[in-house]
């Protein structure tokens, strides 16, 4: 197999439209912090000299604040504590968001630099109800663009019909068992736990 070069991607594929190349800016303008304000989950995507990571972020809508139109900040909350995010900003500062927004069909990127703080006053600011962050993310614009919904429609993202049986896949417990040892109790037990942990403790 051939390794395809810059050359022969300028031959494959057109140069994006003028307009396409001036919607990509490097601050934020107000229909920009409206969809911010409205989102309710993002794709961040971090790096370092031993790879790269993708993890998935969640909250209530508001959940990612603009501190103003060149920064936005989110709250660092509890998952499985690899918290390869935060390990990689240390070595590297770039950092991607990519927002989907439930029954829309257009994706929202951001593109910066960004860094972990403790600040007092900006965890207060991304409190979920009693609980504040260990840390948050404070995330300097690079660019921010809208990205067209073609994948969402490939994928029939919203449509009921296309959401999947739970049955139709090995559930968290079997895998673990799988890769664990166990038995179909012990699976059982697993899924149940997790159900439970999943839903209910979120921060």
């Amino acid at each position: 197999m051939s390794n395809v070069t810059g050359d022969d991607l300028d031959r494959l594929y057109a140069q994006p439209a003028e307009a396409i190349q001036r919607a990509v800016l490097p601050y934020l303008l107000p229909f920009h912090e409206a969809y911010v304000a409205a989102a309710t989950f993002f794709c961040l995507a971090s790096g370092c000299a031993l790879g790269l990571d993708a993890s998935p972020r969640g909250g209530p809508a508001g959940f990612v604040k603009v501190l103003d139109p060149h920064h936005v900040a989110f709250a660092d909350w509890p998952g499985n504590n690899r918290i390869e995010t935060m390990r990689n900003l240390v070595e590297d500062s770039r950092l991607a968001m990519l927002f989907l927004f439930p029954g829309l069909e257009v994706f929202l990127r951001i593109n910066g630099q960004a860094r972990i703080s403790t600040d007092v006053d900006l965890l207060e600011s991304l409190k979920e109800g009693q609980k504040a962050p260990k840390t948050a993310i404070v995330l300097a614009i690079d660019q921010v663009l809208f990205h067209c919904g073609k994948a969402i429609n490939r994928a029939r993202l919203w449509q009921p019909e296309a959401r999947l049986d739970r049955k139709s896949l090995p559930s968290v417990g079997q895998m673990k068992v799988a890769m664990a040892g166990g038995s179909p109790a012990d699976a059982e037990a697993v899924d149940t736990h997790y159900r439970n942990s999943v839903r209910n403790d979120l921060y």
